[in-house]
C-alpha cells in the first residue's frame, strides 16, 4: 500500500499495521542473525579493515549508541561498554541511524553510496523480523529522524513530518528556516508530547506541545540556531547558536529565559548540548576540542541528585495546564559556575564580564566532532567520529578538570575531517 502525503513531495508506504510496543524486542550482547538487513547476506569484514564512520547518536536514554558506517551499522551498549550488535551489507552503508530506546525498531537512511537505499529514503526496520515495516520516500534528502514511542519524525532542509507511528499516517507538516543539520529534538516522557524545531527566523525556535495543540515561539539567539536539546518531559529547552559562546535554558510553556552560560568568548561551532537526568548539569562540546560542565540553578527544589527526577513528584511537575508548571523547578540558589570578579561593573563592562563560566571542563584532539552525555555518578561519556570513546567523571563540589576513566577506539576508521 502506498499513500501519497503530498503532490510529488513523498510517499509512504507499509505492507502491515505497525504493532507497537508488544512487539518491542531488546537489543543484548547475544543478538545475532543469519541474514544483514533489507533481506541482504551480511558481507563479512575483517576488525582491521579500516572503516569510514558516517554518524554516531544516542539512543533516548543514552545507555548505547548506534554508529553509521560505509558498510552498515553497529550498536554498543555504553556501561559495561561493548559492542552488542552489527550489521555489515553488500549494499553499502546507512548516514543515519535512529534507535528506539533498545528495542528491535530502527528508523534508517542510507548514504549516498548505498545503492539500494538512498539519502532521500527512510526505512522502517524490524530487526527481530529481519523486514522493513515502513518506507518513506522524499524529493530531497533526509536531515534527520527522530523516534518517539508514538510517532516518527522526519526532518528535510525546510519542512518536518510527523506520523503516527501505529499506521504511519502523516499527523503534522512544520516548515522551518533552512535547516541543513537537521536540528530536532522532541520529549521522551509518556505524559508529554513536546516537539522542538528551528522556526522560520533567524535564531527562533518552535516548540510544539502536541498534547496541548499548543505552539510556543522563542527568540533563543540574535544568530541561526547550531544546536539544541530538551530534557526527557520537554519542559525545558537548552540551546546555542552559530556563535557558539552562549548556552541558554527556557522554560516550554511561556518561553521565559531561566538561565544562560558561557562556554568561552571565540566562536565555536557547537557540536552536542546534554542535560541531565536530575536536571543538575549540562554538557556542551565544541570543535575547540573541548567539553564544559555547567551548573544549572533550574532544578526540582530539594531533590536529591541520586533521585530519579521523573518520579512522582507531584501532579504540578507534569500539568502542563498551566505557565507556572516550571515552578517547582526554579531554585533560588545559585549554581557553582565561575563568575568574573568583575562582575559588579558589570553595567560598563562588556557582557562576558558577568557571564557564568563552566563548572568542570575536559579536552580532548581539536577537529574531532565529539558528542556528549551524561553516565551514572557524576561521569560524561563521549562518544567521536573518530572511533573513541571516552568515559570521565568531575567533582560536583570542586569542579576542575574532569578525570579520564575509560577511553575505547571502538572502531578503526579512516582519517576524516570532524
Amino acid at each position: 500500500m502506498t499513500v501519497s502525503l503530498s503532490p510529488m513531495t513523498s510517499a509512504v508506504s507499509t505492507s502491515r499495521g505497525i504493532f507497537l510496543p508488544a512487539g518491542f524486542g531488546v537489543y543484548e550482547a547475544s543478538m545475532g542473525g543469519a541474514s544483514g538487513p533489507l533481506g541482504q547476506p551480511e558481507q563479512q569484514f575483517s576488525d582491521n579493515d579500516e572503516t569510514e564512520l558516517y554518524s554516531v547518536s544516542w539512543n533516548q536514554d543514552y545507555g548505547c549508541f548506534a554508529a553509521g558506517t560505509n558498510r552498515g551499522f553497529r550498536i554498543y551498549n555504553c556501561d559495561p561498554f561493548k559492542e552488542t550488535f552489527r550489521r555489515d551489507l553488500k549494499s553499502g552503508g546507512f548516514k543515519i541511524i535512529e534507535m528506539l530506546f533498545r528495542c528491535n525498531i530502527l528508523a534508517l537512511v542510507g548514504s549516498k553510496a548505498n545503492t539500494q537505499y538512498p539519502p532521500n529514503k527512510v526505512i522502517i526496520w524490524d530487526d527481530h523480523q529481519s523486514r522493513c515495516i515502513g518506507e518513506f520516500s522524499f524529493r530531497s534528502e533526509v536531515r534527520a529522524v527522530k523516534l518517539r514511542r508514538d510517532c516518527v519524525v522526519i526532518v528535510l532542509e525546510h519542512k518536518i513530518y510527523v506520523y503516527n507511528f501505529m499506521d504511519l499516517k502523516l499527523l503534522h507538516q512544520i516548515e522551518t528556516l533552512a535547516n541543513p543539520r537537521g536540528l530536532c529534538c522532541l520529549s521522551h516522557h509518556p505524559n508529554t508530547s513536546v516537539l522542538a524545531c528551528p522556526g522560520l527566523r533567524r535564531g527562533q525556535v518552535r516548540v510544539e506541545h502536541f498534547g496541548l495543540n499548543m505552539t510556543k515561539i522563542i527568540n533563543a539567539h540574535d544568530s541561526k540556531i547550531a544546536c539544541m536539546t530538551l530534557t526527557m518531559d520537554g519542559l525545558l529547552l537548552a540551546t546555542a547558536s552559530m556563535r557558539g559562546t552562549l548556552i541558554r535554558i527556557f522554560n516550554t510553556m511561556d518561553g521565559t529565559r531561566l538561565q544562560e552560560v558561557r562556554r568561552g568568548v571565540d566562536k565555536a561551532d557547537i557540536y552536542s548540548i546534554a542535560l541531565s537526568p536530575n536536571v543538575q548539569w549540562l554538557a556542551v562540546s565544541s570543535d575547540k576540542g573541548t567539553v564544559h560542565i555547567f551548573s544549572l540553578r533550574v532544578r526540582v527544589v530539594g531533590e536529591d541528585g541520586s533521585a530519579d527526577p521523573y518520579a512522582a513528584k507531584g501532579p504540578a511537575f507534569y500539568d502542563q495546564n498551566s505557565s507556572n508548571s516550571l515552578g517547582h523547578l526554579i531554585s533560588p540558589i545559585t549554581g557553582a559556575n565561575t563568575g568574573s570578579t568583575l562582575s559588579f561593573m558589570k553595567g560598563v563592562l562588556p557582557k562576558y564580564f558577568s557571564s557564568e563560566w563552566s563548572f568542570a571542563q575536559l579536552h580532548l584532539p581539536e577537529c574531532t566532532h565529539f558528542i556528549a552525555a551524561f553516565g551514572a555518578q557524576n561521569t560524561i561519556v563521549i562518544i567521536g567520529l573518530d572511533g573513541s570513546f571516552y568515559r570521565c567523571s568531575f567533582d560536583p563540589v570542586n569542579g576542575g578538570v574532569m578525570v579520564q576513566q575509560e577511553y575505547i577506539r571502538f572502531l578503526k576508521t579512516e582519517t576524516r575531517p570532524g
